[in-house]
This record gives structure tokens, sequence and C-alpha cells, in this order.
């Protein structure tokens, strides 16, 4: 109890300290001048369990989830609160692992006729020119830190985790509240906190760690602060003010059977 007093304090100083100097000095600063974090769960071949690896870090562990711009590790089994706020589906083209630059060659939308020159091995479409297409669902979510607080990153789900996906959107779709006029309708997809742990996944070609969704609360007014963070950031991504690039270092590190 004592640490919590102590904690409060300290924030309170922090506070009385700042006072109308609160935020200051990033007035200049927008969405697009932020580094968007991916948030994954870590494998057995990810630099930070690995020893020897500039990124390593001591107390990481296959199946933790990590964000790449704090470097905080969370527990997999306890798992880390995230409103999803805006979805996409796009197809990296890469080269094979150890070939060409670490970065992909293109991003495809789910509409590009290069899809349909391709065939199909397991999760990935191999391209007459070599190279291949990995089907990725994105989702942009606002992610609680350790503080209590939310902040924008990016999850990506392909391969085995596909089917993750699908059922995390058709969760997303099912969900209802009363309208107020009798009905039901669907919230917003920013307007639903979900909780995602980690768990170990199986088939006749390996193991890997990977994604579990559950439920966890739909937003109320006393969250109206929150939820109007995540409209925010929804609006953001919707109209291409967020910067993203591919998570290269997932693709060169990942375990995953396909």
């Amino acid at each position: 109890m004592a640490n919590g007093k102590n904690m409060t304090a300290r924030k309170n100083g922090s506070v009385a300290l700042f006072g109308d100097d609160l935020s200051k000095g990033f007035e200049n600063m927008t969405q697009e001048d932020l580094a968007l974090p991916f948030v994954r769960i870590l494998g057995q071949l990810s630099p930070q369990v690995t020893q020897g690896d500039a990124k390593f870090i001591e107390s990481a562990k296959p199946g933790m989830i990590y964000n790449t711009v704090t470097n905080d590790l969370f527990d997999g089994k306890k798992g880390i609160k995230v409103i999803p706020c805006y979805y996409k589906k796009d197809y990296p083209e890469w080269n094979d692992r150890g070939e060409g630059p670490g970065a992909p060659a293109a991003v495809h939308l789910p509409n590009s006729p290069v899809i349909q020159t391709g065939k199909r091995e397991g999760s990935k479409i191999r391209l007459p020119n070599g190279n291949y297409l990995e089907e990725t669902a994105s989702y942009y979510v606002m992610v609680e830190t350790k503080t209590g607080a939310y902040t924008p990153a990016l999850i990506t789900m392909k391969s085995t985790q596909l089917n993750v996906s699908k059922k995390w959107n058709s969760m997303m779709k099912t969900i209802q509240i009363p309208d107020g006029k009798g009905g039901f309708a669907i919230p917003p997809m920013h307007g639903v906190v979900y909780n995602l742990t980690s768990t170990l996944q199986k088939n006749d070609k390996g193991s890997w760690f990977g994604w579990v969704v559950t439920k966890d609360r739909i937003l109320e007014q006393k969250d109206k602060s929150l939820y109007l963070s995540a409209k925010d950031f929804q609006g953001n991504v919707s109209k291409g003010n967020v910067q993203t690039k591919a998570d290269v270092e997932e693709k060169s590190s990942t375990a995953t059977p396909y």
C-alpha cells in the first residue's frame, strides 16, 4: 500500500510541477512524425530471446508479447488489452529469406491483378518472378501500456494467424448494443476493448506461439476520453496520416510452420 501511495504522490508532484506546461512542446508534432510500434508475440527465433543478438533482452521469453518501440514485455498468458481502430488486408511481396533487401519489394492490395499471376504454396503465393506474396491482416490498435494509458500500435496476422484474424473479425461484427429505439446496433470498432493473449499452437509441421482474442468490455460514457483518442487514431489512419512499414524483423525471425 505504501508503494502505491508513494507512486501517487510522485505523480501528483509531477503534475503540480508542470502545471500549465503539460503537453507543451509537441504542438508541431503530428501522427506522421511518430514511429508506430508493432506489438508482436516473441517466437523461438526472435532477436529479443537470442543471446548474442544486439536486440537480446535478458527477461524476454518465447510467448511473451513485445512492443517494438517501448521495448515493454508483457506476460503472454495474462495478455494485453487493445482497442482495434482500423483494419486492412494487403499482400507484401517478399524475396526469399536471406535474399534481396530487408523491406518488401512491393505491397499489393487485395484487388491487385498481380495476385492472380501467382501459385498458392501453403499460406504464400509464389509469383513468376520468384518472389512470394504473404497475405497479411493489419490491425491499427490502441494498446494498454504498463501505466494503464493507451497508445497507438500495429498488430499484424498472417499464415496460421489468419484464422485468428477471421474469428476476431466475426466476433467484432456480432457484438450488439441496444440502439435506444427498441432494436440493436453494432458499436464502432474503436468502441470495444479486447484481451489478446498468446498460446502455444501446433500442427504436423511444428509448433509456434499464436494469438487468442477475447472480448473484454464495451466502452461507456466514463471512457469518453479514451474513446475520443481511439476515434482520432482511426481517423488519422483512414486518411493516410499514419505512416507504417512492413514488419521486417518478424518476417526474418518467424518460425511459424506454413
